[in-house]
C-alpha cells in the first residue's frame, strides 16, 4: 500500500505595499534589513504623478532591490465607462478597489502573506485590511512606538527626505484624488496645468437630470480656477496657516497642511496613500 506524499505548506511571503509616499517609503527603509526576503510593490494605477514615479526610482536604489509595479487589468478610462461616468468619491471609491486592491490580491493569490503597513504609532487608524484569509496585516511602526517625527528622521538619514509633491500636496496618490484639498488642486493647476485639465475633462454635467459629476463637492475644476476663486482658496488657506502657526511654531507649512490633512480627511484610501 502506497502512502501519499505528505503536502508541504505553501513559505509564508512578506509584502510591503508602497504608495509614494512618506510613511510606506520609510517603512520600507526601516525594515529593509530586518526581513531580507521583504517583496516591496507598488500598485500603479496609470494615474499617477512623475514625482512619484522618481521618488520610488530613488527609494529602489536606496534599497538595492527591485520594486514590483502592478498595473490594473484595466486603465481607468475603462472602469469609468462601467460606472457610467459617475467619478469615484469617498462613498465608493471604486477607483482604490479595482486599480489598487484587486490588481495587489490577484498579485497574492492564495500564498500566505505577511502584508506590512505604515501606519504610525500615533494615528487612530487603519490600512487597507484584505477579506482573503491568507493575508495578515502587520504594523511595525506601531509595534515599535515610531511617531512621525521618526518617520521624518527615518527619511532625512536615509537621504532621501520627502517626495517633491510635499511642497504643494499632502499625500501620494493619483493627480486627480478626491480625497485632495481645495489648495492642492491649486498647487496641481500650477505646478502640472496638463493634469488639472485632464482632471477637468473628467467632469461631466448631465443637463437633463441636472447631475454634476465633479471632483470636489458643490465646485467644478473651471469654477475653481477662476482667477478671483483661486485668491480666494490661497486667502483662506494662508489664514488658517497662519492661526494654526501660533501653537505651532517653527513647523514648515508643509508639515503644518500635513497635519490639517491628516485630522480632516483621516477616512481616505489608505492603501493609495501611505
Amino acid at each position: 500500500m502506497n502512502t501519499p506524499e505528505p503536502t508541504l505548506a505553501k513559505p509564508v511571503r512578506h509584502i510591503l505595499s508602497l504608495s509614494g509616499g512618506k510613511d510606506s517609503t520609510a517603512l520600507a527603509i526601516y525594515m529593509r534589513d530586518k526581513v531580507p526576503q521583504m517583496e516591496y510593490v507598488f500598485c500603479d494605477t496609470g494615474e499617477e504623478m512623475i514625482e512619484t514615479y522618481e521618488y520610488l526610482d530613488k527609494l529602489e536604489a536606496y534599497l538595492g532591490c527591485s520594486i514590483t509595479r502592478l498595473n490594473p487589468e484595466r486603465p481607468f478610462n475603462h472602469y469609468l465607462e462601467i460606472y457610467r461616468g459617475v467619478l469615484p468619491d469617498a462613498r465608493t471609491r471604486w477607483c482604490t478597489r479595482m486599480l489598487k486592491i484587486r490588481p495587489f490580491e490577484k498579485y497574492v493569490g492564495d500564498d500566505p502573506v505577511i502584508n506590512y503597513i505604515g501606519i504610525r504609532a500615533d494615528e487612530n487608524r487603519k490600512g487597507y485590511l484584505s477579506s482573503k484569509p491568507n493575508i495578515q496585516a502587520r504594523y511595525p511602526f506601531i509595534e515599535d512606538g515610531i511617531r512621525k517625527e521618526d518617520v521624518m528622521r527615518i527619511l532625512e538619514e536615509s537621504g532621501l527626505g520627502l517626495p517633491d509633491y510635499y511642497r504643494w500636496r499632502s499625500r501620494s496618490g493619483c493627480y486627480f484624488c478626491f480625497f485632495q484639498q481645495r489648495i492642492e488642486w491649486v498647487g496641481l493647476l500650477e505646478n502640472h496645468p496638463d493634469l488639472f485639465e485632464k482632471a477637468h475633462m473628467y467632469e461631466k454635467f448631465d443637463l437633463a437630470s441636472g447631475k454634476r459629476y465633479t471632483w470636489c463637492q458643490k465646485e467644478s475644476l473651471r469654477e475653481l480656477s477662476d482667477p478671483a476663486r483661486l485668491a480666494q482658496i490661497k486667502a483662506d488657506y494662508e489664514k488658517r496657516i497662519s492661526d494654526q502657526q501660533r501653537f505651532k511654531s517653527g513647523r514648515s507649512l508643509g508639515e503644518v497642511l500635513s497635519d490639517e490633512e491628516e485630522a480632516e480627511f483621516e477616512r481616505a484610501c489608505l492603501i493609495c496613500e501611505l
